[in-house]
């Protein structure tokens, strides 16, 4: 099973934007150092008391000429909030100057704040989705094609570079809601899936749904599954479950949030589901957080989690999310880092 690290390059209160790109590179860099198997990097638009990640495949960019092992991945690119032609260019380029370390992760945003700033109706997001992978899948053919789709339109294209990768990167698609399980499963594609909105249980029987659309699909093998959640290694039970307790408290209050001002939006999938995810995060105890939604704890019970949840699961990878919330000091996200690569990993290579 592999790991990765899923970054947000957050702005901490009272430090400045070049701060918090100081801090992420020095993550990186350890995390290359110390044979971390990937970062991933999401896409956060609008919002600079929280985060400088705006531009994700920039910083993919940067990432893979300081490093010379470690893959990086998008978690996820925002399909519709960009031109595909232009999104096919960019990590074609990526993938190139990696050498072929990059991993193409791909959603619509569960959220539409940022749609609302750019001007795209988030009722557009499943359509502009599809005619935008489309149109990316033939263009690293890497030849003359044309499109004429309901928001697309593209005219003897021919794009370059190809990616390194051949035929293009690996793919993988964040999935969120019920039905989006069987529909990934049919296309082929791996999976982002996480704890935020679905506990264990849940996560589990959608699980087997992906996995027996993508086995009735034909597809080789039994699917690929990539695990984000939030993961604290300290160097005792007390310090793993006390010292992040305040981040992530604010991590899943601020999701409840983000639930409740979405639900009811056009667009958005199953406003009751989201109304109930809100509801049942809020109601959450620490001690239902710590055995449903978390990986926290020593080096050794951290590697008993992890083999349970490879059991359950089917994990092919999970991506740790290291500071939620964003209120972990750097140098415990650092120990915490250090633990998992060094305590923990080597249990499952």
């Amino acid at each position: 099973m592999d790991f990765g690290m899923f970054m947000q390059f957050e702005r901490r209160d009272g430090l400045s934007q070049v701060d918090a790109f100081n801090e992420g590179f020095k993550l990186v860099d350890a995390a290359e150092e110390w044979g971390l198997d990937g970062a991933w990097l999401a896409e956060l638009h609008f919002n600079p008391e929280r985060s400088v990640l705006s531009s994700p495949i920039t910083i993919a960019s940067s990432i893979a000429t300081r490093t010379r092992r470690m893959r990086v991945g998008m978690a996820v690119y925002v399909l519709p909030l960009n031109n595909p032609l232009r999104i096919a260019e960019e990590v074609a380029t990526v993938d190139q100057i990696s050498e072929g370390r990059l991993e193409f992760g791909i959603g619509r945003s569960g959220f539409a704040r940022s749609y609302d700033v750019y001007g795209i109706a988030y009722n557009e997001s499943h359509q502009r989705f599809q005619e935008a992978l489309d149109i990316i899948l033939e263009s690293w053919k890497g030849e003359s094609f044309s499109y004429n789709g309901q928001y697309y339109q593209v005219t003897n294209a021919t794009v370059a570079p190809r990616p390194y990768q051949l035929p293009h990167p690996p793919f993988r698609i964040a999935a969120t809601t019920a039905e989006t399980f069987p529909r990934v499963g049919e296309q082929g594609f791996p999976i982002f899936v996480g704890l935020r909105g679905m506990d264990i249980p849940e996560l589990r029987e959608n699980l087997a749904e992906y996995r027996k659309a993508w086995r009735k699909a034909g597809h080789p093998g039994n699917g690929d599954v990539s695990l984000r959640m939030p993961v604290y290694a300290g160097a005792s039970e007390r310090q793993a479950t006390e010292e992040p307790w305040e981040s992530i408290s604010n991590y899943f209050s601020r999701m409840g949030t983000l639930y409740r001002e979405s639900a009811g939006r056009a667009g958005i999938d199953a406003t009751e589901l989201r109304n109930d995810r809100a509801q049942r995060l809020a109601a959450l105890s620490y001690d239902e957080i710590l055995a449903t939604k978390v990986a926290f704890g020593t080096g050794e019970s951290l590697v008993d989690r992890f083999q349970q949840l490879e059991e359950e699961l089917g994990l092919d990878c999970v991506v740790a999310e290291l500071n939620p919330g964003g209120l972990i000091p750097p140098a415990q996200v650092m120990s915490s880092l250090k633990i998992l690569t060094h305590q923990v990993m080597p249990s499952f290579k």
